[in-house]
């Protein structure tokens, strides 16, 4: 079970809606039944033909429950959804909505993220795959962004003194420093290589920086950490840069940074972590792709950079360590709108009709 699903349930109780959420079980359950919601707890992730043995007890629970509107986020639940959807008469169906949250890998298995009554894109980018991989009918499409909750992740937030106290103990060689950011898993893709080319370059001129790789590093990425610990060092920079794998505070880190980066070399679908960060009022640089283009152009136009242009990165980081730019407020990526938007949604698809399947 995703963030979103817990925000959009929350939301749906609080404006006196039922929210039922199904899914196999795990750690956000019972913040999900705290906030109202009730849960039913089915193996509809569990990818085995078994799994499609549950479709009777689907049309039996949405029958009993009197369910309005099913919304489907992932591949495998949708195709057990939408066999027993298709099986119900159509005056008797509840109405289908989907969520398309990435760049799935084209062909019929993926198609189901786009056979919704209404389909969710998170960004115009995603949109614009959809469009072009399955030629859907646009007016089925409903573009919502995905949403930080701007109370939380406030403009000018700094941590408290006892986080950064234990900050400082851990980290004692980074007291003084300015700190630049990458929050991501660590893998090739999501810019590791670039983060510490482009700070080859910056440490060059500017000895007072020190840089954070904040993210997993997944079993299966533990030769590519070590291969990126060999560049480091034979760059020079094992004292100007640390990998602190996976951290729960990252939003206390993100505030701390002079410059947080995204340098992923594939588009991603929103980056929802580059959103937190501006939304901080931390100025981020990124490559002019995806999602994190989308959120640049709103908030920080100067903040986007060409793909894979390493050294644009680095005079751009020089620039602003002398100058930070300002970052726009967020207006336009916030939770509440995403979660009434996603509201209207269900409620439009309940009063109009849908257009095929």
């Amino acid at each position: 079970m995703e963030r979103g699903t817990l925000e959009i349930a929350a939301h749906l109780v609080s404006q006196g809606h039922r929210s039922l959420v199904m899914s196999a079980g795990g750690r956000m359950v019972s913040a999900l039944e705290a906030a109202g919601s009730s849960h039913f707890t089915y193996p509809i992730g569990r990818k085995s033909l078994l799994t499609f043995l549950l479709i009777p007890q689907l049309r039996a629970l949405w029958q009993r429950e009197q369910v309005d509107v099913v919304h489907v986020r992932s591949r495998f639940p949708a195709w057990v959804v939408y066999l027993a959807w298709k099986g119900i008469p159509v005056a008797q169906r509840p109405r289908l909505v989907t969520t398309v949250h990435g760049y799935y890998r084209p062909g019929w298995y993926s198609r189901i993220m786009t056979c919704g009554e209404r389909v969710i894109v998170i960004s115009k980018t995603i949109q614009a795959y959809v469009q072009r991989e399955y030629q859907v009918d646009k007016r089925k499409l409903q573009l919502i962004y995905r949403g930080v909750d701007t109370s939380q992740y406030a403009l000018g937030y700094q941590p408290d003194d006892d986080w950064k106290q234990a900050w400082f103990a851990e980290y004692p060689h980074m007291q003084g420093k300015r700190l630049l950011v990458l929050p991501a898993r660590l893998s090739r893709w999501k810019g590791a290589t670039d983060f510490v080319e482009m700070l080859r370059i910056v440490c060059q001129q500017h000895k007072d920086v020190h840089a954070l790789l904040v993210g997993e590093v997944a079993s299966d990425k533990q030769c590519f950490a070590a291969e990126l610990q060999q560049k480091i060092h034979a760059a020079g920079l094992s004292e100007h840069i640390t990998l602190t794998g996976y951290r729960q505070d990252v939003k206390q880190i993100m505030a701390m940074a002079s410059i947080v980066y995204s340098l992923s070399t594939e588009p991603e679908a929103f980056g929802r972590t580059t959103l937190e960060a501006l939304s901080l009022g931390v100025p981020v640089i990124g490559y002019q792709h995806g999602g994190v283009a989308e959120q640049l152009a709103a908030l920080l136009p100067e903040g986007a950079v060409p793909v894979g242009n390493v050294a644009e990165v680095a005079m751009l980081t020089l620039s602003w360590l002398a100058q930070p730019p300002k970052v726009l407020p967020n207006m336009q990526f916030s939770l509440h709108a995403m979660q009434q938007r996603t509201l209207d949604v269900y409620q439009d698809v309940i009063a109009g009709a849908g257009w095929g399947d």
